[in-house]
């Protein structure tokens, strides 16, 4: 694996309907977490982690090139086998960004529902994995939920809240950046407004 010492810019925020929509493709949007995650890749080890030929990876990754997401390696690779690499850590909307533009609701609930599976998935990862961690992750482990009747704003600035101290982690610990000692952990927070507890 080529030695990339490029950081990653903290975050994208998106504006333009058009590239989040190049981002909720599923493929699309698994390649660019591998790439936050593990760092910078080849279109065919892309392929092989989830299992996609490396034809249709190559495909995804040049469409996440054309609206910044992800970018080459520079000097490494040859002409057959690039090195890709996150351009950001994170990606940030305003859903009324979106719904003012035509096809934006649509492609807020491409995302929505692609975030959703992206928890399933982290959640049954950790279920999976969690006794090879040891007892000492265990412990570090939490699953919660917090139900409270809020006002819109009052939501709104909860969620604003949560995600500063989350961005103060990141910054300070960053999941592309391993370290002695550590492992990927990853934090997931809802904020979402219901009629009624589901049954």
């Amino acid at each position: 694996m080529p030695v990339d010492k490029t950081p990653l810019e903290p975050e994208v925020q998106v504006t333009d309907v058009r590239a989040l929509r190049a981002l909720a493709h599923p493929v699309r949007n698994r390649l660019l977490g591998q790439l936050r995650v593990n760092g910078p890749a080849t279109a065919s080890g892309l392929g092989r982690v989830i299992g996609e030929s490396s034809g249709s990876t190559s495909y995804h990754l040049r469409q996440l090139e054309a609206y910044g997401f992800v970018e080459e390696v520079e000097g490494q690779g040859t002409a057959r086998e690039r090195w890709w690499r996150a351009r950001h850590r994170m990606t940030s909307w305003q859903a009324a960004d979106l719904l003012a533009q035509e096809g934006g609701s649509e492609v807020q609930d491409e995302m929505t529902r692609l975030q959703i599976d992206q928890h399933g998935r982290v959640l049954d990862a950790w279920f999976t994995q969690k006794d090879e961690l040891g007892p000492e992750w265990a412990a570090a482990a939490s699953l919660s939920d917090h139900g409270m009747r809020l006002r819109p704003e009052q939501a709104r600035a909860l969620a604003d809240e949560l995600n500063g101290v989350l961005d103060r982690w990141m910054t300070d610990y960053p999941g592309d950046q391993p370290a002695e000692g550590t492992e990927l952990v990853f934090v997931l927070t809802d904020v979402v407004p219901m009629k009624e507890w589901p049954s």
